[in-house]
């Protein structure tokens, strides 16, 4: 691993759509944070995830199902509003959809899960080693039924939504200290287990 990509990893921060600025990514950008994706634990042929990219004028009509969705489980007028503002504020909006097979011979749910968290977790590196910024939005805004219609065909499911753009906030290193996930392990003594002489 190169020092400047550790380095990247080390300092990138999750920016709020407030702090994603224009420029956004190019389609040559987004293909490559889609290669980067796809280099996530699949097992072969099995690819549990595709993306949807939202940009350009469309992100009007992400803004109106964001709103519509809104008032639909009560929300208030200005609520609304702003959940349509919020779908106009990133540069380019990404859905995450999930293509989960319980039924896979040899892939079990939970593994193909994780492919989906790795799937994500490189774009977003991808899009921070070509300098901008991202966010993964979930929530009410996976949750609407007019949404999933407009993103997701059958046996899919809308996971998140990843907002890309230029940051404006200065990186920083995490305040959290590695110690605190990073622990060795000793077998307990109740865990131990006596192999019978046969």
């Amino acid at each position: 691993m190169s020092p400047d990509f550790l380095q990247g990893l080390l300092t990138r921060r999750s920016q709020g759509i407030k702090h994603l600025s224009t420029p956004g990514p190019s389609a040559e950008d987004l293909q490559q944070m889609a290669r980067a994706a796809l280099r996530a634990p699949d097992h072969g042929e099995l690819v549990p995830f595709r993306f949807r990219v939202v940009e350009g004028p469309q992100r009007e009509a992400l803004g109106d199902l964001f709103a519509e969705h809104a008032a639909s489980i009560g929300k208030s007028g200005a609520t609304a509003d702003l959940e349509r503002e919020r779908a106009l504020r990133a540069p380019v909006t990404v859905a995450v959809i999930a293509r989960i097979d319980p039924g896979h011979p040899q892939v079990p749910v939970h593994e193909q899960w994780m492919c989906v968290g790795g799937a994500v977790t490189n774009f977003l590196n991808a899009a921070h080693a070509l300098g901008y910024s991202g966010k993964v939005l979930s929530g009410n805004k996976v949750r609407g039924p007019a949404i999933i219609r407009a993103f997701c065909g059958p046996g899919e499911q809308l996971v998140a939504w990843i907002a890309v753009g230029t940051g404006t906030r200065e990186p920083h290193v995490a305040g959290r200290d590695a110690t605190e996930v990073l622990q060795p392990w000793t077998r307990p003594r109740d865990a131990e287990v006596t192999v019978p002489d046969r």
